[in-house]
């Protein structure tokens, strides 16, 4: 365990999310406070965690609450951990170049050795440094689109709750929502010890998202590629997922030859179109665990699998966990609501 100080500095800037913001501050912060509930954890903190603002005046977040940091980025020439909070994003996206300041200290605090941590959308900051061109990250699915056109360099993976990446993993990125619980818990675990993070995970009912972000992404349907033959094909599938051999019916359909059919279809929608069936088929199941008590072989034969095995396989290999687990994990719990 180490004995020095480890300094973090959360930004706070105009597009930043309070309930993430204030999340990771809170646990960070909290580890002195709970020493007394766990012999794991230590009497004295190990973090000294500031909120950092790029003016004297209080931000206002996002939600158009203000928060009153404790110094300004400007002031701080030493840090240990960097955390960019989830942003909200408006329909423009994220605008580069609008923090250049804030840029050039990213860059110059990585280089005295500082760990980069985002948390969500808080890589769209992080990635305007160059620093994770070429590099793995994750982000919230949401986001995916629109982060891979403003950096084409990075490469995403946004069905991980967490990524390390650089040479010293001081890169770390963790993915939608919630999964900042995987990044907190993670940088306790690095720099005071697993026991440690393991406790906290406790005392808050903080979760690590062992099966990874696949069971949370819904498949979003590429209608913005401009061929009027593949959108006609989707419309299509999007009623008839479900019938016997539905690619082979789409290609009659379509009036070409399969494999230019199969082609044009792939180039669109950046998916085979057996593939993109598949997915349909998926997200149909998964809205029918959520909601119904259907058998999963019921299940399987109404999204068009007869063989209820195959299903299961491609449930799992698709959303990372089984239809049974699935259930589990989303079906909403009775709480006698009626």
């Amino acid at each position: 365990m180490k004995s020095k100080k480890i300094h973090v500095s959360i930004i706070a800037i105009q597009e930043v999310v309070l309930s993430t913001l204030a999340g990771i501050f809170d646990v960070l912060n909290s580890l002195e406070m709970l020493a007394g509930f766990d012999d794991a954890i230590p009497s004295e903190s190990l973090f000294d965690v500031e909120i950092l603002g790029l003016e004297d005046d209080p931000v206002h977040l996002a939600s158009g609450l203000p928060i009153q940091h404790h110094r300004k980025v400007s002031e701080v020439e030493n840090t240990d951990i960097i955390i960019v909070p989830s942003v909200l994003l408006s329909n423009e996206g994220w605008i580069t170049g609008r923090y250049p300041e804030l840029v050039t200290w990213l860059n110059i605090m990585h280089k005295q050795g500082a760990l980069l941590c985002s948390a969500c959308s808080g890589v769209f900051l992080l990635a305007e440094t160059g620093l994770f061109d070429e590099r793995e990250t994750t982000i919230h699915w949401s986001y995916a689109k629109s982060f891979r056109k403003t950096y084409p360099l990075v490469f995403l993976q946004p069905e991980k709750a967490l990524v390390c990446s650089g040479q010293r993993e001081e890169l770390v990125s963790s993915g939608a929502s919630n999964s900042w619980h995987d990044l907190v818990l993670y940088l306790i675990a690095r720099e005071i010890g697993p026991s440690v993070a393991q406790s906290i995970a406790k005392f808050f009912a903080l979760q690590w998202h062992y099966d990874g972000l696949a069971p949370y992404m819904k498949f979003e349907v590429p209608t913005d590629h401009g061929d009027a033959v593949v959108n006609e094909a989707q419309i299509w599938l999007a009623k008839n997922f479900s019938v016997a051999n539905p690619v082979e019916e789409i290609v009659v359909r379509s009036g070409l030859a399969e494999r230019s059919f199969k082609r044009r279809f792939t180039n669109a929608t950046e998916i085979s179109p057996i593939a993109y069936v598949q997915r349909l088929r998926i997200e149909d199941a998964k809205k029918r665990l959520e909601r119904t008590d259907e058998s999963i072989d019921k299940i399987s034969w109404h999204v068009g699998y007869e063989d209820a095995s195959y299903f299961r396989r491609l449930f799992k290999r698709i959303t990372g966990i089984s239809p049974s687990q699935y259930r589990r994990k989303f079906n909403v719990p009775d709480y006698n609501l009626n």
